[in-house]
């Protein structure tokens, strides 16, 4: 099980990141091999619409090509961004815009892949939602498997309010959501065995 966190915030080390780490540890815990990887900083060019990418190759050499490797290498994408405006990081969608290589001239890399997603917010329904469903398109878009945190709370994915650490219902979603990747990706590979 190979799993990759990308954090869509453009700080280091705030809510976001703390929170996926908290994801990634507990998957590591539970036998899977993750990376993580922070837009923080990253020199990404917001894609341009030329479609040069049918061939196969961005006709950008940026700091997205060895993120784009680490995703055609995952079993499973885990994205996480703080809510701005009621949806991703600007920093989150250019990066998501960026990855029509990876779906184009016949080709879907991350068909099939599983993605899940963490968001973080100032107030309990402060675009958290949103935020969520923003990331499911995204990955209903690249032909994958879009899974939800599920019961009890069930929101799409795993919602933060405010300071990470202090937000223990925000904590029960990202534990119910690792275990949830956990059960989808073993129930996959039992599948391939058969």
């Amino acid at each position: 099980m190979n799993i990759l966190g990308i954090s869509g915030s453009p700080h280091l080390d705030g809510n976001t990141a703390y929170i996926l780490h908290y994801a990634l540890h507990q998957l590591d815990g539970a036998g899977a091999q993750t990376s993580y990887v922070s837009l923080a900083g990253k020199d990404i060019n917001p894609c341009n619409g030329c479609f040069s990418c049918r061939s196969g190759i961005c006709v950008h050499d940026d700091d997205m090509t060895p993120i784009l490797d680490a995703m055609r290498r995952c079993d499973c994408l885990l994205l996480a961004s703080p809510v701005y405006m009621g949806m991703v990081s600007g920093q989150m969608k250019v990066m998501m815009d960026r990855t029509v290589v990876l779906r184009t001239g016949d080709r879907f890399e991350m068909s099939g892949k599983v993605g899940a997603g963490i968001s973080c917010g100032g107030f309990r329904n402060g675009g958290q939602e949103l935020t969520l469903q923003c990331m499911h398109t995204f990955f209903l878009q690249q032909d994958m498997l879009a899974i939800a945190d599920g019961p009890r709370f069930s929101h799409s994915g795993a919602a933060i309010v405010d300071t990470a650490q202090e937000d223990e219902i925000g904590l029960q979603t990202v534990r119910n959501l690792v275990a949830k990747i956990i059960k989808t990706l073993e129930q996959r590979k039992r599948e391939e065995v058969r």
